[in-house]
């Protein structure tokens, strides 16, 4: 079951508005803000991940809205859109096949019935939703679970709060190559 009532308002949209719950400015200070840096890249993500990864690590870092203690939810969130394109992919050839058997059928003056797709025959005649239909659901699912948790659909974005706390060099010295060197 989700969380009841309406998710709290990040500290300074609270501030903005007035402060109309009255709130110590001590609860507001203390609010948590990590560091801001993109968490190390898992190697062992699906290729159509690392894409997504590149992509979106690089948007989450300009806004304030990632720190290394993102990595699992961003894994999860990638692998879910490597499903997705998996099972749209998939979905869009067996359609085409589909398509291609239905005319192939109707040139010889057969009836097909062997599906389109999105719904195939089962052995014992009867027609159910393509398993690339019901990953790619689950998976689009999954994606907009974790959008939200970004702030990254239209809803969500009222109600995340950037960092402004971002990395710096305190131990490496200028033009070293790595960001533990000087440890």
């Amino acid at each position: 079951m989700g969380a009841r009532g309406p998710k709290p308002l990040p500290a300074n949209v609270h501030q903005l508005r007035g402060n109309a719950s009255k709130k110590p400015l001590a609860e507001f200070l203390d609010e948590f803000r990590p560091e801001v840096e993109i968490p190390d890249f898992p190697s062992w993500i699906w290729p159509e991940a690392k894409k997504e990864w590149k992509r979106l690590s690089t948007e989450l870092e300009r806004y304030g809205l990632i720190s290394k203690l993102d990595r699992a939810a961003l894994v999860l969130y990638c692998q879910a859109w490597a499903k997705m394109v998996w099972a749209e992919r998939s979905l869009t050839r067996a359609m085409k096949l589909a398509e291609d058997a239905r005319e192939a059928a109707e040139a010889k003056g057969d009836v097909y019935n062997g599906g389109d797709g999105l719904m195939v025959r089962t052995a014992n005649g009867n027609f159910t939703y393509s398993h690339h239909w019901v990953v790619g659901k689950h998976a689009a699912s999954e994606v907009k679970r974790y959008l939200d948790l970004f702030g990254l659909s239209p809803s969500a974005r009222s109600r995340v709060t950037t960092s402004d706390n971002r990395q710096g060099a305190l131990f490496a010295e200028e033009g070293s190559k790595d960001k533990w060197d000087g440890l």
